[in-house]
């Protein structure tokens, strides 16, 4: 039995911080019921790195956080439909939104409202700046909160402008803190007692911050950009071999002496610059250029490989094609396959990072079409199909 088995979600999001949210609880066993606007839904449908799969309404970004959920169309402008979201509610464990704070109340679906019908129900909002305060109502794509968190501000290198990271971090982010706060709900319910879960993304991102942060409250610090060094170790960052660059990451007294030795430069341990971590941090440039003197006699994969074997953290850096062609990744079936209604082609996504007692979660269900489940969700509220006709017909559904 999964850990959610037995628990309903309604999820009303969109794009990538909810959807991300709903996809972890569906992996743990939640029967999640994803609600969207009939004609358009998810606007995440139409976005991706395929146009053929975007005009399809089935687009690549949608695809990789949508499985094992059911996809019911419902108009919540429409009186009809929001009748049937309540009806949903009765039935439902937590629904999650991240529309902008204040939108749910206007249609007379917020919290408060919600909490009338099903008074247990968890309430979870996701925002780029939480319910209330000077930014509420402020529209918050990603970037935007990676900007305005700080987290641009310490990545780049110190010569160029501040650097977005690489993918929708803050989003993913927001989205698992959301699910944490989420499973912490079901695991104390309180009885006849709803719960309201704010979340905030640019909260969720200062929180993971915590050691840059930290540093500078405590520490006085100021944060910066450093590139690739690690700005509380040395030698730690990317050096360059005869092929490649690389990731070294000696941290430890005794990680530098065995790479020191192993490179064939063991005089460097004796040097009064490199003796101690806060020297070594001071003469970072004298020690990684005497470094990379060495290691430019062989390939990175090779230095790699005998550095592990020291015990000393190296890596290469890899394309994302070949860090999914990894071994360590293919054999302990991080990636799942779905054929999936309307894809012509199989659709591959990552599962989460953990294992439950050896197994890895796993959905069920592909990625639903717009709208395939509506019937057989209205029809377990007990509607009649004349009754399913007439509310598509009337545009609530």
């Amino acid at each position: 039995m999964k850990p959610l088995e037995g628990v309903r979600v309604l999820d009303l999001t969109n794009v990538l911080a909810g959807p991300f949210c709903c996809h972890q609880l569906a992996h743990m066993g939640a029967d999640v019921i994803k609600v969207e606007m009939p004609g358009s839904g998810d606007l995440a449908r139409q976005l991706g790195g395929d146009h053929e799969l975007n005009a399809q309404g089935m687009g690549v970004s949608f695809l990789a956080q949508n499985s094992g959920k059911r996809s019911v169309t419902l108009n919540l402008k429409h009186p009809s439909g929001k009748a049937l979201l309540k009806r949903l509610v009765v039935t439902a464990d937590v629904l999650v939104e991240n529309f902008r704070p204040g939108v749910m109340d206007r249609l007379e679906l917020g919290a408060a409202d919600l909490h009338d019908v099903n008074p247990e129900l968890i309430y979870c909002a996701i925002s780029g700046f939480g319910a209330d305060g000077p930014m509420a109502g402020f529209p918050a794509y990603d970037q935007i909160v990676q900007g305005v968190s700080g987290v641009m501000s310490v990545t780049g290198d110190p010569a160029g402008d501040p650097m977005r990271v690489g993918y929708p971090v803050a989003d993913t982010v927001g989205g698992l803190t959301a699910a944490f706060a989420i499973a912490a709900a079901l695991a104390r319910p309180k009885p006849g007692r709803g719960t309201l879960i704010d979340v905030s993304m640019l909260e969720s991102m200062l929180s993971t911050m915590g050691w840059v942060v930290s540093n500078h409250l405590i520490a006085g610090w100021q944060p910066h950009r450093a590139g690739n060094d690690n700005i509380a170790a040395s030698p730690s960052g990317v050096f360059r071999a005869r092929d490649t660059s690389f990731n070294i990451a000696a941290n430890k007294q005794e990680q530098f002496e065995a790479l020191a030795t192993i490179i064939g430069r063991p005089e460097l341990i004796e040097d009064t610059r490199f003796l101690d971590r806060k020297g070594r941090i001071e003469n970072r440039d004298a020690l990684k250029r005497a470094i990379e003197e060495a290691l430019a006699a062989r390939d990175a994969a090779i230095w790699v490989g005998e550095f592990m074997a020291a015990g000393i953290p190296a890596g290469e850096i890899l394309t994302l094609p070949e860090a999914l062609d990894q071994s360590q990744v293919k054999d302990r079936a991080l990636v799942a396959t779905f054929e999936t209604p309307g894809v012509d082609r199989d659709v591959r996504i990552v599962r989460p990072g953990f294992r439950l007692d050896g197994e890895r979660p796993a959905t069920s269900l592909p990625p639903p079409g717009l709208g395939a489940h509506t019937d057989d969700v209205l029809k377990e509220l007990g509607l009649e199909m004349h009754e399913i006709e007439n509310l598509r017909d009337e545009g609530a559904i």
